[in-house]
């Protein structure tokens, strides 16, 4: 799995402890409040390495992962390697459904395009 996916693993693992607690506001400071690592010049593939491992992450973990959670996970994670990134929460009336995802640049990173074209956003953080 690699480091970068060690550290995917073990986000997935703190993240869905603040879910288990119903602590959808814990999950939302600790990602809100998550430093951007200014001190680390990113390379062009950082966003891809990261989405590719939390992906690898998902895959291992032996729960279904939240998109909630993946993307709580992939935004610290991409902020710690020097990219800002945002994870938005959106959701639609008809059927009811939320959804979280992470932008970088003003682009969906790790999910399809154009979800923020079928969700109304509620939040960025």
């Amino acid at each position: 799995m690699g480091f970068l996916g060690l550290r995917a693993f073990f986000g997935l693992v703190q993240f869905e402890v603040y879910l288990a607690r119903k602590s959808f506001s814990l999950l939302y400071e600790k990602v809100r409040n998550y430093p951007l690592n200014n001190k680390v010049a990113p390379s062009p593939d950082t966003i891809e390495r990261i989405c590719t491992a939390v992906d690898m992450a998902c895959i291992w973990y032996p729960k279904q992962v939240l998109c909630l959670q993946r993307s709580a996970v992939t935004t610290c994670l991409l902020r710690r390697y020097g990219i800002p990134a945002t994870m938005v929460i959106a959701a639609k009336q008809m059927p009811f459904q939320a959804h979280a995802w992470v932008e970088a640049d003003g682009r969906v990173v790790n999910d399809k395009p154009y979800v923020p074209e079928i969700y109304a956003v509620l939040d960025k953080c």
